[in-house]
C-alpha cells in the first residue's frame, strides 16, 4: 500500500497539522469510546497524537501504533515514554496481527490518504475480537476546512493545474456525505454511528499559517513546492492577502470539521 500524503520533516508535519490532530484526538476519543486495560490499535499513527492520548484517556492495557511511513514512525518511537506503546512500521491494507488481537481499532485523519480505504477498514475489522470497535475520522476537506479551502481556492483561481489538485484534494476517500458510514456497513460492521468533531485552528500570523505549506508539507505543500520562483512569489502574495482579509497581519482562527465513524464488530 502507498500512502497519498506528502511529508518531509517530522517538525513540519507537527506545524502544519500535528498540533491540530492532537486538538482533535480527545474529541475522537470520547466518540470511539474507551475502557481500562482495552488493548487499542492506531492505524496510520504519525507522530502520535492520538497514541499519546490514548492512556492520559484510560489505564489502557495496550498500544500498538503503525505507520506507512518511516519519517513518522521515527518520531513517534523518539517521543515514546510508556512502555505499553509499541510503535512500528506497518500497512493499513495488510496489518500485521493475528485476528481478534484488539479490543479496538482506530484511525485519526489517515483513511482519505489510504487508495483502499475498503480494505483498511476490513482489515481493522479483522483484528478487532467479536463485540469490540472500529472508528476512523477524516477531515471533511469541502465543506469543514475552511483555512486549506482559502489555500486552495485562492491557487485555484492562478492556475489550471491547482484547480485539478483541488478537485482531488477536496473529493478524497470518505469525504463524501455518508461515504465513511456506508463503507463500515459494507465491511459488515454493525451499529454503524457518525458524527462530526469540531475543533478551531488558532494561529499567530501568517507566517505560523503558511511556513509549513511553504515548506513543502502536505498536499498543497507538494504544489506550492513545485512552482517556479515568479510563479511562487505570486502565490504567496495571494494567499497573504487571503489570510489577512485586508486587517493587518495577526492572528486568526479557523473552524475545522472532522467526519467521524464508529461500528462494531459482529460476534463470530
Amino acid at each position: 500500500m502507498a500512502s497519498t500524503f506528502n511529508v518531509r520533516r517530522a517538525d513540519g508535519y507537527e506545524q502544519l497539522m500535528g498540533r491540530w490532530s492532537k486538538r482533535l484526538a480527545p474529541l475522537f476519543i470520547d466518540f470511539a469510546g474507551l475502557a481500562d486495560g482495552d488493548r487499542v490499535l492506531d492505524v496510520g499513527c504519525g507522530t502520535g497524537s492520538l497514541t499519546f492520548a490514548l492512556p492520559q484517556a484510560a489505564n489502557v492495557g495496550e498500544v500498538a501504533a503503525i505507520d506507512f511511513s518511516p519519517v513518522f514512525v521515527g518520531e513517534a518511537r523518539r517521543r515514546n515514554t510508556d512502555s505499553r506503546i509499541r510503535i512500528e512500521e506497518g500497512d493499513a491494507c495488510a496489518l500485521p496481527f493475528e485476528d481478534g488481537r484488539f479490543d479496538r481499532a482506530l484511525s485519526l485523519l489517515v483513511l482519505h490518504f489510504v487508495p483502499d480505504t475498503a480494505k483498511a477498514v476490513s482489515e481493522m475489522r479483522r483484528v478487532v475480537q467479536p463485540g469490540g470497535v472500529v472508528a476512523a475520522a477524516v477531515w471533511d476537506h469541502l465543506g469543514g476546512m475552511p483555512g486549506m479551502r482559502m489555500v486552495w481556492d485562492t491557487v485555484a483561481a492562478l492556475d489550471e493545474d491547482a484547480r485539478r489538485q483541488r478537485g482531488v484534494y477536496f473529493f478524497q476517500p470518505m469525504m463524501r456525505p455518508d461515504e465513511m458510514k456506508q463503507c463500515f456497513i459494507e465491511q459488515g460492521l454493525l451499529d454503524v454511528q457518525q458524527t462530526s468533531l469540531l475543533i478551531r485552528m488558532d494561529y499567530t500570523s501568517f507566517d505560523d499559517f503558511w511556513a509549513p505549506i511553504a515548506g513543502g508539507e502536505g498536499p498543497v505543500g507538494k504544489y506550492v513546492a513545485g512552482l517556479d520562483p515568479a510563479r511562487r512569489a505570486v502565490t504567496d502574495a495571494a494567499v497573504r492577502a487571503a489570510y489577512e482579509g485586508g486587517q493587518p497581519d495577526g492572528p486568526r482562527s479557523f473552524a475545522a470539521v472532522a467526519w467521524a465513524c464508529r461500528g462494531v464488530v459482529p460476534s463470530a
